[in-house]
């Protein structure tokens, strides 16, 4: 039984050999996990009492034996991911240690054990925090026939078993572990020694085993069972959901506080208290260009045929008083599409009078690299220049320039940095 116990443990060494590759060292997203774990391990077995007088378990001298005299291997359950149970068949084997006084000695026994195993990591919710590390804790019931040479006889005996066994997770399926277990005999008459109590004495058996091993996890998942993260379907309903909320909340932001969802906005810069439609666009109804709200600040007493129209002056007058601009997002130095309107606003104009020329000032807000906003307004001036030019407007009469950064808001302030990232026009001629 040695030997074949050997060569599975020799086995699952070679394979954890080649089986090192990147894993994944947060586990796998997923209702389900691998029930099945298979270990096997080999190490020392120590019996602590009875022994009969001349007989040591080790070298007293010694703070560790140096003894490898078990050999074992376990098939476990998972029931949850927090507990299940394992059966385990083990070997030991008992001699006297080399410098330790004892009387020779030649003791053996074969263990069935059937064990209760909590992940308690799992039941203190460590997953996260102890990452490749686990802890599982175990303990049931086991039965073992031992065997004396010194008297030539066989035992049964029955007992309780517990123990704790930490472990490392190597690759997907593979973890190593270290297990550290005490067993106690309820009635044994054979010492460790193999010497042979009379019945009346009617001993209790006490021994304690160190192995290491390995443990293979299979089944359908990727992930060892041990470190699966298990989602609950009502955590996934909950996320779907909270996705969902997230989705709406972004669909009814309001960038330019105009009453229009930005989903819905066409036109997402329009000027605080200038009425829009239900797209999000200045209100014009009389088709000139500019916001009938800002008609009503400037002049609206001029009519031709009973219709309200503006002169030449109050035009030019909101251009260089800075009404029509051109706005642009955070670090871009290209418009936004609901600036189209404004310049479309004074490539209209160009057109109209043909001798016109526009100065093209571009800003930034004050955040950030001073040189970096001094460029970026720059960059914009003539990015809409070039906008102009390739609407048909003759390069000779467009200048631009980089006004720099504009300092007049409250730089902490995103909404009020919006009305300083532009560009604005005024006229040359």
């Amino acid at each position: 039984m040695k030997k074949g116990l050997l060569s599975l443990l020799t086995l699952f060494a070679v394979y954890t050999a080649d089986a090192q590759v990147a894993v994944d060292t947060t586990g796998t997203l997923g209702e389900g996990f691998n029930r099945w774990t298979i270990d096997v391990y080999a190490g020392q077995a120590k019996g602590i009492k009875p022994y009969a007088t001349g007989y040591y378990s080790s070298n007293p001298t010694k703070y560790f034996g140096a003894q490898i005299n078990s050999f074992g291997a376990a098939a476990r359950y998972m029931l949850s991911p927090k507990f299940g149970f394992k059966f385990d068949l083990n070997y030991d084997k008992f001699t006297e240690q080399s410098g330790s006084g004892s009387l020779p000695f030649e003791t053996y026994q074969y263990r069935v054990g059937l064990q209760g195993v909590a992940n308690a990591v799992r039941l203190f919710g460590l997953e996260e925090s102890l990452g490749r590390f686990g802890l599982l804790l175990h303990g049931g019931v086991q039965m073992a026939r031992m065997h004396s040479d010194v008297v030539n006889k066989d035992e049964l005996n029955g007992g309780l078993v517990v123990g704790f066994a930490p472990q490392y997770r190597i690759s997907n399926s593979i973890s190593l572990l270290l297990d550290v277990s005490v067993f106690n005999n309820f009635k044994q008459h054979l010492n460790w020694d193999g010497s042979y109590a009379v019945g009346s004495e009617n001993l209790s058996g006490q021994l304690i085993t160190t192995t290491f091993g390995i443990s293979y996890s299979f089944g359908n998942e990727k992930i060892h069972g041990d470190w699966a993260i298990i989602k609950d379907k009502k955590d996934k309903e909950i996320e779907a959901l909270n996705s969902r909320i997230g989705e709406i909340e972004t669909l009814m932001n309001d960038a330019d506080k105009d009453g229009v969802p930005d989903y819905l906005d066409v036109e997402n810069n329009s000027i605080a208290g200038v009425a829009v439609d239900t797209k999000g666009r200045m209100v014009d109804k009389n088709n000139n260009g500019v916001p009938d709200e800002l008609e009503k600040y400037i002049d609206t007493s001029i009519t031709n045929n009973n219709n309200t129209v503006m002169s030449k002056g109050m035009i030019e007058q909101l251009i260089n008083d800075g009404y029509i601009a051109a706005y642009f997002d955070k670090s871009v130095s290209l418009p936004t599409p609901g600036s189209s309107d404004n310049i479309g606003f004074i490539l209209n104009y160009l057109r109209n009078n043909p001798t016109a020329k526009v100065e093209i000032s571009g800003y930034a807000d004050q955040v950030g690299n001073d040189t970096k906003n001094q460029k970026l307004a720059a960059a914009r001036a003539e990015n809409i220049k070039d906008i102009l030019v390739k609407a048909g407007i003759d390069p000779s009469r467009l200048t631009a320039k980089g006004a720099g950064i504009d300092s007049s808001v409250d730089k902490n302030s995103e909404y009020a940095k919006r009305l300083v990232r532009k560009v604005v026009f005024k006229l040359t001629n």
